[in-house]
């Protein structure tokens, strides 16, 4: 079944954190070197997509997990697989191979589920993270005008994991957690150049992230600004995820429902970090929160970010069956 035509119909869940997921599993250096790594120079612990070839049946668990509270939409082991990202652990070698094994695991629980029930199909997100270097902004204060990457360079890398991802058999590309809109134009240009090369398309949803109170990006644009940065693609979504709970989102999904043609996603934090960089954020009072803007029918996706479980989704998902999604072409008076 097409993903759009259920969007009319329903709001779709998205799984929640995979970071949060696994260190439930406490998981030491030798579990992500496995025994072909175990010579590796460099350390391993915390590349989290590593262990899609390394503990694949912890991936699998999680992916399961998430189904099982109710998502429609499994997103790929894969925010940090990009040869940019890679290269702190010194493995930008293996990086189209993270991304295809990383896909093919998600799409086997995926159709594993949809088979054992068709009139709830599952779908399978490649999530692409924006890197941990910026276009638009210098690293170095003294010299405003450096730039650690170039868009080339990071549209390269781009291309080289969507490859991966769409030839493991993704159903969407996820450009997530977006906080320098120029990033994000590489991977959508990337993305283009390799649908074009292969003669397939998928839909593309594109999240960005709020990095403050002041309602922007950390690149300084509000959420108008980087919806018109990015709405020359034909995008499947637009959205906002992480940094902040799902309350503090709210005016600016609000922004995204009056002012986007697209179908509107989010997956926010399960709050702000406490001071040990845990999320306090219960499954209830995340719900009881999304809820405000169900009701208001501002989303059309919706699903959870650091600091959120199974068990959150499971929230998350009861309150949606109850709501309508947002209608595409009422962007002038939702939510008025």
């Amino acid at each position: 079944m097409n993903i759009r035509d259920i969007l009319i119909k329903r709001i779709l869940i998205l799984d929640g954190a995979m970071g949060t997921m696994i260190q439930g599993y406490n998981l030491e250096e030798d579990d992500f070197r496995g025994q072909r790594f175990k010579d590796h120079p460099k350390l391993l612990k915390g590349d989290n997509d590593l262990l899609c070839l390394t503990k694949p049946e912890i991936i699998k668990q999680i992916h399961e997990a998430y189904f099982d509270a109710g998502a429609d939409i499994a997103e790929t082991n894969t925010f940090n697989s990009t040869s940019i990202a890679q290269a702190d652990y010194g493995l930008e070698d293996i990086v189209y191979e993270l991304n295809i094994e990383a896909a093919r695991i998600a799409r086997k629980v995926a159709d594993r589920f949809t088979a054992n029930d068709p009139g709830k199909p599952r779908f399978v997100a490649g999530a692409i993270g924006p890197t941990n270097k910026t276009a638009s902004l210098s690293p170095d204060v003294s010299d405003p005008g450096f730039r650690a990457i170039t868009f080339d360079q990071l549209s390269e890398a781009y291309k080289e994991q969507a490859r991966g991802l769409m030839d493991g058999g993704v159903n969407l590309l996820l450009v997530e957690t977006v906080f320098d809109t120029l990033n994000a134009k590489a991977a959508l240009f990337a993305i283009r150049e390799l649908f074009k090369e292969s003669g397939k398309e998928l839909p593309v949803m594109v999240s960005g992230t709020i990095t403050d109170a002041s309602g922007r990006t950390l690149s300084g644009q509000t959420t108008e600004a980087f919806i018109i940065s990015v709405s020359h693609i034909p995008l499947l979504s637009i959205g906002l995820n992480c940094a902040l709970g799902a309350s503090a989102l709210r005016p600016y999904l609000k922004v995204m429902a009056q002012k986007s043609d697209f179908f509107v996603s989010t997956h926010p934090n399960a709050g702000l970090p406490n001071e040990f960089g845990e999320y306090d954020e219960s499954p209830k009072d995340m719900a009881n929160q999304i809820e405000e803007f169900l009701k208001d029918e501002l989303v059309n996706i919706v699903g959870g970010c650091c600091g959120t479980t199974p068990e959150h989704i499971h929230a998350i998902a009861e309150v949606a069956k109850k709501y309508k999604p947002r209608k595409i072409g009422m962007q002038s008076t939702v939510g008025s």
